[in-house]
């Protein structure tokens, strides 16, 4: 019988054989990744940074400016029940802080018309700038954004 399998091919597994290339396969699986295949992944992370890294920069920098129109218009209504309560808008002098607090010439102050002093900053860190009487209107509120806050050019937000 065994001369049989041997003409066709066939001949029994020897059990030593089988244990020696089984341990052979699982140490090689144990190995791990040689410091080539790491660099490539790491070179390939490296890749996909660069080339997404401005792409959020810029997603976030017009995320800012949106907030901020946002917050704009958000004070501007403040602004707007502040003088239906008071007959007037907050002179320059008062400043947005008379939204938190009443000013000590306000009689008929219904407020905080905000709730907090962090929703007078813009999205930059800056308080908002506000004048009343403005040069656009009866007010103006503005934030010329990531400049730190000075008045070096056009504003970037503003209610007019």
């Amino acid at each position: 019988m065994s001369s049989m399998r041997a003409r066709l091919g066939r001949h029994d597994p020897d059990p030593q054989r089988m244990r020696c290339a089984t341990a052979r396969k699982s140490r090689t699986a144990e190995r791990g990744y040689t410091l080539v295949e790491l660099l490539v992944v790491l070179a390939i992370l490296g890749m996909l940074a660069v080339i997404a890294t401005p792409q959020v920069l810029h997603y976030l920098a017009g995320a800012k400016v949106s907030t901020a129109k946002t917050e704009v218009e958000s004070i501007a209504s403040a602004l707007d029940l502040f003088k239906l309560d008071v007959g007037r808008y907050p002179t320059s002098q008062e400043g947005l802080a008379a939204l938190l607090a009443a000013p000590a010439s306000v009689e008929s102050w219904n407020g905080p018309y905000v709730k907090r002093q962090a929703n007078l900053i813009d999205p930059w860190g800056h308080v908002f700038n506000y004048a009343s009487p403005g040069r656009h209107g009866e007010f103006d509120l503005f934030s010329y954004g990531p400049q730190n806050g000075e008045a070096s050019g056009d504003p970037v937000i503003a209610n007019w």
